[in-house]
């Protein structure tokens, strides 16, 4: 059975979408630790991230590097912190949050809420972004 993250992939499920390749696929988590929480996910399904061959998992984290130039082009913040859970979905993925302090990516914090309007401005401006650096 397809994960959720195939799903949104597929376009079965609807997502705010920033940053997409030929592999990969990166979008907000509606169930954000900061604004302009996104998820980077391998369209190939595997459920754990070190079951990917090297290769993959290597222009994985390229294409995660640039999304989080992206979101911090657009979304005041320090830093963007990187977390694999793993546990969550059984789909490999990065958590990619824009911090400021060690609190910013605790997990166990209360969820921040945003409109759909809000969140499709948020990852607009990140798509934006993310188009900038790539061309």
């Amino acid at each position: 059975m397809a994960s959720i993250f195939t799903k949104i992939i597929k376009g079965e499920i609807p997502s705010y979408k920033v940053a997409e390749n030929d592999k990969f696929y990166a979008f907000l988590d509606i169930n954000p630790l900061q604004k302009g929480h996104t998820l980077v996910v391998p369209k190939q399904e595997t459920d754990y991230i070190f079951d990917l061959d090297d290769s993959l998992l290597a222009e994985m984290m390229v294409f995660s590097k640039k999304v989080a130039q992206a979101i911090k082009n657009v979304i005041p913040c320090d830093r963007v912190g990187v977390a694999v859970i793993g546990l969550e979905v059984p789909h490999a993925h990065i958590h990619l949050v824009p911090i400021n302090a060690m609190k910013d990516i605790n997990f166990a914090q209360p969820k921040k809420e945003f409109t759909k309007e809000q969140f499709e401005e948020i990852a607009s401006s990140i798509h934006q972004s993310f188009e900038q650096l790539i061309q």
